[in-house]
């Protein structure tokens, strides 16, 4: 990990003070419990204010898997949204979730890019399996002698 990189956004106590009777996963909310929200959201702010990827991030802020997982829960759910708004008083803290806001719909585009190729490549694909296999079960042709393994044991007793 390269110690040169500082953490750009963080957040401050006064902020945290603000923002932790809204987050989800605190004491007393039903489900599950977040580790620690804080952390958490530092971490989203460090990815983001580094332009890093999620495998870079450092140590200190848990798995970064568990983290983008919750992340994209959180982004799919809107709450990245809802407390963009809910913080009109704070513009810095606006600002910051403002930031989380567009990295999470860039991510859900380039999500929804890659489901639409996998969509397209499934679809042609088949329409390649169709015309390939009109012709591998034409009638009069054996499949144990197309296939490699019929080739080369033709003939062979076993």
């Amino acid at each position: 990990m390269d110690n040169d990189r500082k953490l750009k956004m963080k957040l401050r106590d006064s902020q945290w003070q603000k923002l932790e009777p809204l987050l989800i996963g605190k004491q007393g909310d039903p489900g599950a419990k977040g580790r620690d929200n804080r952390l958490f959201i530092d971490a989203v702010l460090w990815i983001i204010s580094n332009k890093s990827i999620w495998r870079s991030l450092p140590a200190e802020f848990g798995k970064w898997n568990t983290t983008y997982m919750r992340f994209r829960r959180w982004n799919e759910c809107d709450v990245w949204r809802q407390l963009e708004q809910d913080m009109y008083d704070d513009p810095l803290l606006k600002l910051m979730f403002h930031e989380i806001v567009a990295y999470g719909d860039k991510q859900t585009g380039r999500i929804k890019q890659r489901l639409a190729r996998r969509a397209n490549k499934l679809v042609y694909n088949s329409s390649l399996g169709k015309a390939g296999g009109a012709r591998k079960n034409a009638p009069g042709v054996d499949e144990s002698t197309s296939h490699w393994v019929g080739l080369v044991t033709r003939g062979v007793a076993f």
